[in-house]
C-alpha cells in the first residue's frame, strides 16, 4: 500500500510551524520531530541563549500538547518533580498532588544543575511513564515526552548525567549559533512580537498518536537491521571507547531510521536513514576514553568513523 499524503502533510505542518520560531535550524527540527513521533525523549545540549526552550515550546504548541517546564536547581528535591501526598483533615485521608512531571510534554530545563538524586527521579517517569510516591504508582499522560536541556559540563554548578539516564534519551541534538543572515532575521522578526506567541496547533493529539503508531509499519529489511547492529556493536569494540552503546541504542536507531523514512515519504528504510540518525542516537550513549579525549576525539568523531568503516548492505 502506498504511503498516504496525509502523514507527510501532518509532519510538514509541524516542521513548518516550528520553523516560524526557530530560524535556519532545519536539521535540528527534523531530528526533534523524528524523535517525538517515535515517542522518544530528547536531550538538547548547547550553550545558553540559542533557542532550546523555544524549540520545546514551539513543538508543544504545534501539536497541542499540555506543556510544563521544570527549572532544575541544585536545591531541588525529587518530590518537587513527581508530586507529594497531602493529608486532608476533612476526609482524614492522603491525596496525591501531582508535580510538574504530569504533562504530555515536559521541559526539564538545565537538567544538569540538579543533583544526581533529583535527576534520578526522572528515570522511572521516562522509562515506565509513571511515578511512584510512598509506594503507590501514578500513571502519566499519553503521550508523555521529555525534552531536557543541558548546559556544557565545563560550566560551574553543574552535575554530569549518569550513564543510565543518558541511555534513556532517544536522541541528543544541538542547535548551535545561527548564521549571520539568520541572526539578522531573528532580530528583525522579534523586534515587535515573539513569534512563539503567534503560532497555534496545526495537528491534534489524535493525529499525532496516529503518526506514532504509523512508524512501526515502516519496513526494515533484515540486512538493514544487521547494518544497525554492526554499527552499534562496533562502539563496544572501539579502542577509544570505554563503554559502548546498549541494545536499547540498537532499538532506538532502528526506530529513528523508520521515522526518517516516513518523513521522506517512504515505507521502507534505507541505509542512509541509519547513517543520518546514527550520531544523534548513539554519540551521547558512549563513554570516550581519557586518552582519546586528550587526542582531540569526541563521541561524534568516533561514531562518524564507525559509520565510515562498517560495510553498507548490498555494496561489495
Amino acid at each position: 500500500m502506498a504511503l498516504g499524503s496525509t502523514d507527510n502533510e501532518l509532519i510538514a505542518k509541524i516542521k513548518d510551524n516550528i520553523s516560524k520560531v526557530i530560524i535556519g535550524k532545519n536539521e535540528s527540527i527534523n531530528l526533534l520531530v523524528a524523535s517525538m513521533i517515535c515517542g522518544g525523549h530528547v536531550l538538547i545540549q548547547d550553550v545558553p541563549g540559542v533557542g532550546k526552550t523555544k524549540l520545546a515550546k514551539a513543538f508543544a504548541q504545534s501539536v497541542g500538547l499540555t506543556f510544563k517546564r521544570i527549572q532544575f536547581t541544585p536545591d531541588m528535591l525529587p518530590s518537587d518533580i513527581t508530586g507529594v501526598n497531602i493529608f486532608d483533615l476533612g476526609s482524614n485521608e492522603f491525596h496525591f498532588r501531582s508535580g510538574p512531571i504530569s504533562a504530555q510534554l515536559v521541559l526539564a530545563d538545565e537538567i544538569n544543575r540538579a543533583t544526581p538524586k533529583t535527576q534520578a527521579a526522572l528515570l522511572e517517569a521516562m522509562e515506565e511513564h509513571q511515578v511512584t510516591v510512598d509506594g503507590l504508582s501514578h500513571s502519566l499522560p499519553d503521550p508523555f515526552l521529555v525534552i531536557a536541556t543541558l548546559n556544557p559540563v565545563e560550566y560551574e554548578g553543574t552535575f554530569p548525567l549518569p550513564e543510565a539516564e543518558l541511555d534513556r534519551f532517544f536522541m541528543c541534538i544541538s542547535l548551535g549559533y545561527p548564521s549571520f543572515d539568520d541572526e539578522v532575521q531573528i532580530i528583525e522578526e522579534q523586534r515587535v512580537d515573539d513569534p512563539l506567541m503567534e503560532i497555534n496547533s496545526v495537528i491534534n493529539i489524535q493525529e499525532f498518536l496516529r503518526l506514532q503508531k504509523r512508524i512501526r509499519n515502516i519496513f526494515v529489511d533484515k540486512l538493514v537491521t544487521q547494518y544497525i547492529v554492526s554499527i552499534v556493536g562496533a562502539t563496544r569494540q572501539n579502542e577509544n571507547v570505554v563503554l559502548g552503546a546498549s541494545p536499547r541504542a540498537s532499538l532506538s536507531l532502528s526506530l529513528a531510521s523508520q521515522a526518517w523514512a516516513l518523513m521522506d515519504g517512504r515505507e521502507y528504510v534505507l541505509p542512509d536513514d541509519v547513517k543520518d540518525t546514527a550520531v544523534s542516537v548513539l554519540a551521547h550513549r558512549i563513554i570516550v576514553s581519557s586518552s582519546a579525549k586528550m587526542s582531540g576525539l569526541d563521541s561524534e568523531n568516533i561514531v562518524n568513523s564507525i559509520i565510515g568503516n562498517v560495510p553498507i548492505p548490498g555494496i561489495r
